[in-house]
């Protein structure tokens, strides 16, 4: 079962021109949502937080399960149930202000409705999370300029409330039909599988796609806020050999915060590719093996294009799918032998300015392994 290339082409709705938002100042006590305003929580009857899923190594191999394609964006929750049409982050950040051209398929609800999805970019056929990033700007102007140069879409996977209805309380499979029956063409459906052999074809072809893996979501649970009950995701692992080329500081010079990463090209030039959160647990580690390192280190002033945090498990680094562009890490694996440790020294030439890079070297013959996982 492959992913319907319609479900990234198909044609958007007819989008009136947006006007300016503007702050509420009363609540409103009609029946039809409002088209503007800020609200500072989801409507009353809104199951929030949304659901969340448990990291797996693999597919569960049982009967009872619903797989999804895992969307490469950010989790939303597009409601009216508070008067006016809102959309959430999973974190209950208003984001409709930075995607406000996805404001005319909330104006398609029903009063008191909710959907939960994923907000996404295509670009080529191809899921773009730097152009999700680029949205989150301070500048109206911008996030407008933008939305009209490259739209973005709500991928829509569970029915929360409809009408006032709590569909939510009802059974995955019987709130997935009712997705089906009530929503209409101007919304894109996730689509979905239970068969775990198509699912497993998904997990090896997705990331050509840009997707991020499959969820798996136990069927006859209803919808759990906040929980990771009954919900699995599955991501395929990549390895990746990265250089440490500098640190970032929580408290200088006892504390790292952060290891920015880098790649060396093909005219052994490094272009820096992502950071990876120190965890407390291992801080002594990693301090004991870098603190040699930084003996006349320069300091520079740096600002990543993504952060993404380490995990205090096992080793690797979590890397994104485009090895020329910045890539997600979050883990780091230390293979490299004592001896090999001024292999990770860096060269001064193609060095990005950064907090606190470590000093010129040699190019590494065999850097440190890290694995990585898109």
């Amino acid at each position: 079962m492959q992913v319907p290339a319609r479900d990234l082409e198909r044609k958007q709705p007819e989008r009136a021109e947006i006007p300016p938002e503007t702050r509420s100042t009363a609540e409103t006590t009609s029946d039809s949502p409002t088209p503007v305003g800020f609200r500072a929580v989801p409507g009353p009857n809104v199951p929030f937080p949304p659901m969340e899923a448990q990291l797996v190594k693999e597919l569960p191999d049982t009967a009872g399960w619903q797989f999804e394609p895992k969307w490469d964006g950010f989790r939303g929750v597009l409601e009216n149930d508070g008067g006016e049409v809102a959309l959430w982050s999973r974190n209950g950040r208003p984001l409709l202000r930075y995607f406000p051209e996805l404001r005319p398929l909330g104006d398609l609800l029903p009063p008191h409705s909710a959907l939960d999805g994923e907000i996404v970019i295509a670009r080529d056929g191809v899921l773009d999370f730097d152009s999700m990033q680029l949205r989150l700007h301070p500048a109206e102007s911008r996030v407008r300029k933008l939305s009209a140069e490259i739209p973005a879409d709500f991928i829509v996977f569970d029915l929360l409330l409809w009408k006032g209805k709590p569909v939510h309380e009802l059974p995955l499979e019987e709130r997935r039909a009712e997705l089906e029956r009530v929503l209409g063409d101007d919304f894109h459906l996730s689509p979905t599988t239970g068969d775990g052999e198509d699912a497993q074809k998904w997990l090896d072809s997705f990331e050509a796609a840009g997707l991020d893996g499959v969820i798996a979501k136990k069927l006859g649970l209803p919808y759990l806020p906040g929980s990771r009950d009954g919900v699995l995701k599955v991501k395929p692992f990549k390895t990746a050999d990265c250089v440490i080329v500098g640190v970032r500081w929580k408290e200088k010079p006892t504390r790292i915060a952060t290891l920015l990463l880098g790649l060396y090209g093909d005219r052994g030039k490094i272009d820096y590719v992502g950071s990876a959160a120190v965890a407390a647990s291992r801080h002594k580690e990693i301090f004991d093996r870098i603190e040699p390192l930084l003996k006349d280190a320069p300091d520079r002033g740096f600002s990543e294009p993504n952060r993404w945090g380490t995990r205090n498990s096992a080793r690797g680094a979590r890397s994104g799918r485009r090895a020329a562009r910045t890539i997600r890490l979050s883990r780091v694996c230390w293979r490299a032998r004592a001896d090999r440790a001024r292999a990770w020294r860096t060269a001064d030439e193609g060095k990005p300015s950064g907090s606190t890079f470590l000093p010129s070297g040699r190019r590494p013959r065999r850097p440190g392994r890290a694995s990585s996982r898109p």
